[in-house]
């Protein structure tokens, strides 16, 4: 009689080549908890969009010029995915305070992570976060408000640091399920955030009846940055009272004695940064970081692709039409992330996962050229409308890419040095979604403006870019690596 061994190179449901390994339950109460740290994530980035500009007509920063409003308020939050038609004057500036702070210190927070625990730093970032906040609604200069974003950004180091920390609370066997959630609560705190925000602004003027005094007034946004800096100061406490740290920041022995005689010195903790550059490390975050400049690209050139004018290559759909798709789009990412990505990981695991992903870019890249030629020979006809369909399906496909690639970093770190490796990632994947929606955008202008490739340079560069990335992504491992110490 034949007995199966049951390891972590086990798969989870039967199929060709891999085997069935017991699923281990997630750990639901620590898992909440996390995601409750997420969702504050997009609640203190994304929830001032509503009112930014008003807020910056009002303080009369701009000298009463109203073009020179999407130019300040860009400085303040990401700047939205757009390109600007050549007969403006209009500038924007394409970068994020937020981000770009965020960005800066993501790698120390995450190192910091590995040697005094997780939930010291998440305390620390939602701490920060809720303060700037504060801080923002109470702001009457421009460079107050300049302040409280970048404070926001340095004190936040929470988007690596929650990766890690998932990567603590899961197995090979789990991991996929708990991935899972990220993008869909990161969608619903999108969503909600400058809802709410927006609801609330000048709540003088819309509930005068309970807030008609001087100070609403003098303030009148502080109100949305004092609910939302409220709930992030409410999961603070959850974090603190409910969170258990699941890994222990100390090398095991039998690894220090290891590392004593190999390297003469005894590293307790985290190992040196130079020491992580491995392969494992090296291939995975380079496919991040490819994913990410794809997706930040399409993410880019869509909402610019629908709005420009059928003659000079876009379809010329109205705000509202262009709002209904992108928001079909986010909620169908969303869903189908919830619904089918563990299935799909423990059926075929994670790299063919992500590599039908990426493959994905090269068909989406190929279908905006022939949107357009269809709208400029016959209008937006049915099968336009079909193509548009078929762009957002391989699109939600290829954002499932995203929690392969999670799954594959974090394995490819060791314990020891998690969170180092996921704010390397993390710092990575920001140059790249900077430089991404301002090429595209670029490239779109120059196609169109000279007529290169008829108009449609700029896929033709995506679409070779696409087959690069897909060849970088054939050099993961047909397996993720297991867990290291």
């Amino acid at each position: 009689m034949s007995v199966d061994l049951v390891n972590e190179e086990t798969a989870l449901l039967s199929s060709p080549g891999r085997k069935v390994q017991t699923r281990t339950p997630l750990p639901k109460l620590q898992l909440s908890v996390i995601m409750l740290v997420q969702i504050c994530e997009p609640l203190a980035s994304q929830s001032i969009y509503p009112y930014i500009n008003q807020l910056v007509s009002e303080l009369d920063i701009t000298g009463g010029d109203e073009k020179k409003v999407g130019y300040y308020a860009g400085l303040i939050v990401e700047c939205q995915n757009r390109i600007l038609l050549a007969q403006t004057n209009d500038s924007c500036a394409q970068e994020s305070l937020f981000f770009f702070t965020e960005a800066l210190t993501v790698l120390q927070w995450s190192r910091a992570s590995d040697r005094i625990g997780r939930k010291p730093i998440l305390i620390i970032g939602l701490f920060g976060v809720a303060v700037s906040i504060l801080c923002f609604g109470l702001s009457h200069t421009f460079w107050t408000l300049i302040a409280s974003r970048c404070l926001c950004g340095l004190l936040n180091g929470n988007i690596g640091v929650m990766k890690s920390a998932m990567g603590d609370l899961t197995d090979r066997t789990n991991r996929a399920e708990g991935f899972a959630y990220l993008p869909i609560v990161w969608a619903i705190g999108a969503s909600i955030g400058p809802l709410i925000e927006g609801s609330l602004a000048r709540p003088n003027d819309r509930f005068p009846s309970i807030f008609s005094g001087t100070f609403w007034k003098e303030y009148p946004y502080f109100l949305p940055c004092l609910v939302t800096g409220s709930f992030v100061f409410i999961s603070c406490f959850v974090v603190l009272a409910f969170f258990k740290e699941e890994y222990q920041q100390t090398v095991p022995l039998k690894n220090r004695a290891h590392r004593i005689s190999t390297e003469g010195g005894d590293h307790d903790g985290p190992l040196p940064l130079r020491e992580l550059f491995i392969f494992p490390v090296i291939i995975s975050v380079s496919n991040y970081v490819a994913l990410a400049f794809l997706n930040t690209t399409l993410g880019a050139l869509l909402p610019l692709f629908l709005a420009m004018p059928i003659e000079i290559g876009g379809l010329g759909l109205p705000p509202p039409t262009i709002g209904l798709i992108l928001s079909a789009y986010g909620l169908a990412t969303g869903l189908f992330q919830v619904f089918f990505f563990a299935r799909m990981v423990r059926r075929f695991g994670e790299k063919r996962v992500f590599v039908n992903g990426m493959t994905t870019c090269i068909f989406v890249f190929t279908l905006f050229p022939i949107m357009s030629i269809i709208a400029q020979r016959a209008g937006l006809t049915l099968s336009v409308w079909i193509l548009v369909g078929c762009v957002l399906a391989l699109g939600a496909l290829m954002d499932t890419s995203f929690g392969a690639i999670f799954m594959l970093v974090t394995a490819s770190a060791p314990k020891s040095s998690r969170g180092t490796v996921n704010g390397l990632s993390q710092t990575s994947v920001a140059l790249a979604r900077a430089i991404g929606p301002a090429m595209s955008t670029s490239l779109f202008s120059l196609s169109v403006q000279h007529n290169l490739l008829g108009g449609y340079m700029v896929y033709f560069v995506y679409f070779l870019l696409s087959i690069l990335a897909l060849i970088l992504a054939g050099r993961l491992p047909d397996e993720a690596w297991e867990d290291a110490d």
